[in-house]
């Protein structure tokens, strides 16, 4: 019996094959999912061999618990939360990143940045985003580019929604810096 068609069912067939045990099924969903997972664990880690190991784990993970896909989400959603979750235990695992770096970090000003005359480009804004420290990018990345809500951040890094809007405030600042810089060094070469 075929579920309803709809973007939550997309590789329906595969997911149930998955759950009745089918390993060829698990590594085309593998196969299929593995690269934008790999670039969620790449954002938050910025560590090649880390995003490898925590990409690898989230699918060992998803493997072992498959049957708890239940289809209220599309499985790419459920896979990434299962992504950002290890990746995060890795950090604070590793003390790379004390949660505290961000607690304490309210902001009072709710100015917003302006971004005239600044030229956006995915490739800059994604280097920049890189380039931040592990609270704003980790903040930032799963703002910007996995579409989570302030109040969902919250609840992921156990912080108030104050202070992830405050780190995404303050990263914005921080990623036009760099990118202020970044057209500065391209108009000195062009010259």
């Amino acid at each position: 019996m075929k579920l309803e068609t709809n973007s939550i069912y997309i590789h329906q067939d595969l997911i149930i094959s998955c759950k009745n045990g089918d390993q060829k099924a698990f590594k085309e969903l593998y196969m299929l999912y593995a690269k934008s997972m790999f670039n969620i664990a790449f954002r938050i880690l910025k560590n090649h061999d880390e995003a490898e190991d925590i990409l690898q784990e989230a699918f060992i993970k998803a493997y072992y618990k498959i049957d708890q896909y239940d289809f209220q989400a599309t499985f790419g959603a459920w896979l990434k939360k299962i992504v950002v979750n290890q990746a995060l235990d890795y950090l604070r695992k590793e003390s790379k990143w004390n949660i505290d770096e961000l607690a304490d970090n309210d902001m009072t000003d709710d100015s917003e940045i302006d971004w005239e005359g600044i030229e956006m480009k995915v490739d800059i804004v994604k280097k920049a985003i890189l380039n931040l420290p592990t609270g704003f990018r980790t903040v930032a990345s799963l703002y910007l580019i996995e579409g989570y809500e302030h109040k969902e951040i919250a609840s992921i890094l156990s912080i108030s929604e104050n202070t992830s809007k405050s780190q995404f405030h303050r990263a914005k600042k921080k990623i036009k810096e760099y990118i202020k810089k970044s057209e500065a060094v391209n108009d000195q070469t062009i010259i």
